[in-house]
């Protein structure tokens, strides 16, 4: 798998909908640059069963990402009409209505390609028939890309297992402190626990104080 930690996050152009019911067609992380900080997360397919739990955990803690000048952003291979179809099911029906940030439609599958989350694989038979191994639908990968474009964490996990958003906030308040004081954030840090000094003293410190 590739790394894209403190590299360009790739761009796109794709069709997305927006606000619930929107379709937008040039949708592009360009617009944040330089204004906001993107958690990018992309799940397997809509109208599944662990994915409307991790659509509307992301969208429980919008405002919390909001706050803290951080847009959310949604990815699956399905199409733009597809995600709006599901967001008109409720959620007692096993639907996302509700759900109000972006989603976007990797029908061409290439960004899912681009950010090294896209499961399977497709190779030539010996009659040149393309064929393909497993599902092209994408696993759940979850990125975090600074004001500059940069990604600064990534995690991708199996298709069965669900994320958790509460360690999404934590890794935004992380890099956001490191932004603002320039300290590190040690082993288990989470909001309103001390950083420390990247420094030999500093980490002496850090566990005299802190670790037994």
């Amino acid at each position: 798998m590739a790394v894209l930690v403190g590299k360009k996050a790739p761009q796109f152009n794709a069709q997305a909908v927006v606000n619930g019911g929107e379709f937008v067609a040039d949708f592009s992380l360009d617009q944040y640059l330089g204004d906001k900080m993107v958690v990018l997360f992309f799940y397997p397919k809509d109208f599944t069963f662990v994915c409307p739990t991790e659509l509307h955990a992301f969208q429980n803690k919008l405002n919390e990402f909001e706050s803290k000048g951080v847009a959310v952003v949604g990815v699956s291979t399905d199409t733009e009409q597809s995600h709006f179809g599901w967001l008109q099911v409720d959620k007692n029906k096993g639907g996302i209505k509700g759900v109000t940030y972006p989603l976007v439609a990797d029908t061409n599958k290439t960004i899912s390609a681009n950010y090294d989350v896209l499961a399977g694989e497709t190779y030539y038979d010996e009659n040149d028939m393309l064929q393909s191994v497993g599902e092209l639908i994408a696993y759940r990968g979850l990125f975090l890309i600074d004001k500059e474009g940069v990604v600064r964490h990534q995690l991708v996990n199996d298709l069965p297992l669900g994320r958790n958003v509460d360690e999404a906030l934590r890794m935004v308040d992380a890099l956001q402190f490191f932004e603002e004081n320039g300290e590190v954030c040690p082993a288990n840090w989470s909001k309103g626990k001390e950083g420390m000094q990247a420094t030999h003293e500093g980490v002496a410190e850090f566990l005299d104080k802190h670790v037994n």
